[in-house]
């Protein structure tokens, strides 16, 4: 293993197309090690290694038998997560996961369960969270910046990644569509900014049963929808607060990133939640005009949930994108899914600890651990 204050080691699994920006960026943060890319495709995994620079490249067994590796960043369609990972902690191996935790919340609560009892750690995008957009905004509202915050409305509509996504089957398929797709980075954000929630209402619709690849070598191949594309929730949360959730792959409007978080004295207006910076906009009371406030914070992109897991795991502290939160909101995402079946309210009982925010010179450039692998 990596010598004890040392970088962290970290293998990728899967290297799929959202492989490219976790590695260029977790090649680039001083406090970590790329050492193994793997995939089902070994040429793919291989191909990836060599554009970053990583040593190792094979298949997802190598990478958890790597004895330097001590993260293992699963990045394999949602059908695979669970099995990756719990591959990987048998293996002794800490993992982060690319959302959603599972496929269900009882298959999250399974994978936490062998997590606890091989001491081991569970980190689950999306950490956008960790990004400056959500940080200036959790700082503003603890100071006080709109009074107590009471209600939430959050929206994305968008005509489908069928258009630009050279293989977009599993986004319309269990575990994706734009419930467990994007729904995770508007849960989340409300859940670290609400709390945990409590009850859910939704109504759903899909407004094609076939669609079309629109981009890339397989562009005219027609493939089969399997979950809702139109979903529309209402959300309750322990602290009181509520907020309306719509989330569309059927609107030839594209609208996506709103998110206006209402207080007794103001409101706030939040950056796109699928994105780590943007501007943040408040608007009193009896005010005609909103204010700009720049964010601050962390903007590189994904991989800081990973590399926030390994500067926890070397000083002993919880990370922030944590499985237990990950898997409340799984299980919220699941009552959603649940609603729209039964039409009736479903409650949500997991929860979790709302945790720390991050400071805003918080630097994922500075080497902050030391030694060497």
């Amino acid at each position: 293993m990596t010598a004890p204050g040392g970088p962290v080691g970290v293998a990728v699994v899967g290297c799929g197309t959202i492989s490219d920006e976790y590695l260029r960026n977790l090649t680039s943060f001083p406090d970590l090690r790329v050492l193994h890319c793997a995939d089902l495709d070994l040429a793919r995994a291989k191909a990836q290694a060599a554009r970053y620079g990583v040593p190792g490249a094979g298949s997802a067994r190598q990478a958890v038998e790597d004895a330097e590796v001590e993260i293992v960043v699963n990045l394999t369609v949602p059908a695979a997560h669970a099995a990756v990972a719990r591959e990987a902690l048998a293996a002794g191996k800490h993992v982060w996961i690319e959302k959603p935790l599972a496929l269900d919340a009882a298959a999250g609560r399974m994978l936490l369960a062998e997590a606890g009892r091989a001491g081991r750690r569970v980190g689950c995008a999306p950490d956008t969270v960790l990004g400056a957009g959500l940080q200036t905004a959790r700082r503003l509202i603890d100071a006080g910046a709109i009074g107590v915050p009471q209600a939430a409305l959050a929206m994305m509509q968008d005509p489908g990644p069928d258009r630009w996504h050279p293989d977009p089957e599993f986004l319309f398929q269990r575990g994706a569509g734009p419930l467990f797709d994007i729904g995770p980075y508007y849960l989340a954000t409300l859940a670290l900014l609400f709390g945990p929630a409590t009850q859910v209402a939704a109504l759903g619709q899909c407004a094609r049963a076939t669609r079309v690849i629109g981009a890339g070598p397989r562009a005219g191949t027609a493939f089969s929808v399997q979950v809702p594309t139109h979903v529309a929730a209402l959300v309750r949360f322990a602290a009181g607060q509520a907020a309306s959730l719509l989330l569309s792959f059927d609107s030839p409007l594209r609208r996506h990133g709103f998110v206006e978080i209402t207080g007794t004295e103001a409101t706030l207006a939040l950056p796109d939640p699928n994105r780590f910076g943007g501007e943040i906009r408040l608007r009193a009371t009896g005010s005609d005009e909103w204010t700009s406030i720049p964010a601050e914070g962390a903007t590189a992109g994904r991989g800081l949930g990973v590399l926030d897991m390994a500067r926890a795991l070397r000083g002993g502290t919880p990370h922030r994108a944590s499985g237990e939160l990950a898997l409340h909101v799984l299980e919220t995402m699941e009552a959603i899914a649940s609603s729209i079946d039964a039409g009736t309210f479903e409650p949500v009982r997991t929860t979790f600890t709302v945790p720390a925010g991050l400071a805003a010179d918080w630097d994922p450039y500075a080497r902050t651990v030391s030694g060497t692998g």
